[in-house]
């Protein structure tokens, strides 16, 4: 794609970076099959294909119109169409740079901005977040059914062992995993103390950053990116052996710290150390997959159909890992039509984007439950909350289902 970039833009690290993005892009149209949101709407604007365009056009100097904010804003950025693309566009970082640039250039209205201003306030902030939860617990009872069920019942938090191995790894704790599934540390924690490894967190670190920085806030996000290098770091030099992610959405992210902070002259390198030693709890136990199939036993544990999030399928890359996992406690994983389309929670997708959200969600519910499962799996806090509103299932996150077949197999 040839571009003619604004000089005032061109020539900026993101100008650099989004030039580059653009030109690798050859209009094959592939992004468009895999798209979740050209597929509901129909529309070549809400195609990923459609949206380079606006983003090109916009930093070529076109003005920013509302249609442009409507567009960017209906996207997921789920990255599927990363899988499809054959020349390696990066979609999600092109479209990250674009709204930015768009969110400079233009005024959302009050009501958009109060409710932005709010999600960025509250859903990184743990305390904040526990708190509007508890009320919002209190009252479930006397809400409408559908506000009911987006307020997730309380899990009763189980036990953590005590950190007593040589081998250490770090753990994010998250901003809303703690309130909404304390379970799935929990049970980190205890498959990986059978290990032979502790798994610890560390007090000051919190937020991934990627709600302000998918929000368009840049350097709010990336502060509470440097927030948690400053927290990781001392552990990493005292032999921390990894990073260890339980929410695929929050490693996506800090995988991409080290490119995120690459042009800031205090963090680049410190940045780039905890990118490389951020792994997805998947990778960890496939690493460690001998001595888990030594403390398994064979059984039938029932069906179970996974969701597979799109930060990890294709953020990540990682595809199969869980379900081998599964498959190897003695789990039977249901087939699950168009997996590698999104659930619809998307971040804060499923407050914005309320309409197409639900869609998305039913739709991906209809797959799941396709094959007669007893439960369903993931690997995201945030799919798992969205996935359970919409079903009596139960959801849960998947290394709760191998905690109890370990747990089974001690007995």
């Amino acid at each position: 794609m040839q571009t003619n970039l604004l000089d005032a833009f061109k020539h900026t690290a993101d100008g650099q970076e989004a030039e580059s993005i653009l030109r690798a892009c050859v209009h094959c149209g592939f992004c468009t099959a895999t798209c979740p949101t050209y597929q509901l709407l129909g529309n070549e604007l809400d195609s990923p294909r459609g949206r380079i365009y606006l983003i090109k056009e916009m930093l070529e100097g076109a003005a920013v119109t509302e249609k442009t904010m409507l567009h960017l804003d209906r996207c997921l950025t789920c990255r599927s169409c990363e899988t499809t693309c054959p020349s390696g566009v990066q979609y999600g970082r092109l479209v990250d740079i674009g709204r930015a640039y768009a969110e400079e250039k233009t005024e959302r209205s009050i009501g958009q901005r109060i409710q932005r201003g709010l999600l960025r306030r509250v859903l990184p902030r743990t305390a904040v977040f526990n708190s509007l939860l508890a009320v919002g617990r209190l009252m479930r009872p006397m809400l409408p059914g559908g506000v009911a069920r987006s307020i997730p019942v309380a899990q009763k938090a189980t036990a953590r062992p005590t950190a007593r191995h040589a081998r250490t790894m770090l753990v994010l704790e998250g901003c809303v995993q703690p309130g909404l599934a304390p379970n799935t540390n929990a049970a980190a924690a205890r498959v990986l103390d059978r290990l032979g490894i502790s798994l610890v967190s560390a007090e000051k670190a919190g937020c991934c950053g990627a709600v302000s920085y998918h929000l368009n806030a840049h350097e709010d996000g990336l502060d509470y990116m440097r927030r948690n290098i400053d927290a990781w770091y001392p552990l990493v030099e005292q032999g921390a052996e990894a990073i260890v992610m339980t929410a695929s959405g929050c490693g996506a992210m800090v995988k991409e710290y080290g490119h995120l902070l690459r042009n800031d002259p205090a963090y680049a390198a410190n940045a780039e150390r905890v990118s490389g030693l951020t792994r997805d709890l998947s990778e960890i136990l496939a690493a460690e997959k001998d001595g888990l199939l030594n403390l398994l036993t064979p059984g039938q544990r029932g069906k179970v159909a996974f969701h597979a999030p799109c930060t990890l399928q294709h953020g990540q890359r990682i595809v199969g890992v869980i379900e081998q996992l599964l498959t190897r406690a003695g789990y039977e994983l249901t087939a699950v039509p168009d997996k590698h389309l999104c659930c619809g929670s998307a971040g804060t997708y499923s407050i914005l984007q309320k309409e197409l959200s639900q869609q998305l969600l039913h739709n991906k519910l209809d797959a799941l439950q396709s094959g007669k499962p007893a439960q369903i799996a993931s690997a995201n806090i945030g799919c798992q909350t969205h996935l359970q509103s919409g079903t009596d299932m139960p959801v849960r996150h998947w290394i709760e289902l191998l905690d109890d077949a370990l747990a089974s197999a001690a007995r």
